[in-house]
């Protein structure tokens, strides 16, 4: 999959879904929630500040990060379903 993301904007995988819970209950697939951790794929160059300086974004490719459930843009690419989002709807890297 080769995709460039423009300014700081962040194209991410979703992590895969639980399919039991933790007592063992296996659930159908329209009541599990979406996950909201996923890993990073690509990353655009930065934001471009008022005063012309590009920022460059916080997190890089191979990062496992958390954002929100509703966030960012669903696309397909090469048929993987993956999330294009603002570096500002991230709420954090997960390390470790």
């Amino acid at each position: 999959m080769k995709i460039r993301p423009l300014y700081d904007r962040v194209v991410v995988r979703r992590n895969e879904e639980e399919q039991t819970t933790a007592g063992g209950i296996v659930l159908p697939g329209s009541a599990k929630e979406k996950p909201n951790q996923g890993e990073v794929l690509a990353v655009g160059d930065g934001k471009l500040l008022e005063n012309g300086e590009l920022r460059p974004v916080g997190v890089k490719v191979g990062d496992n990060v958390i954002f929100g459930q509703y966030s960012g843009n669903s696309v397909k690419l090469d048929g993987e379903e993956v999330i294009i989002l603002n570096e500002s709807e991230i709420f954090g890297v997960v390390e470790g």
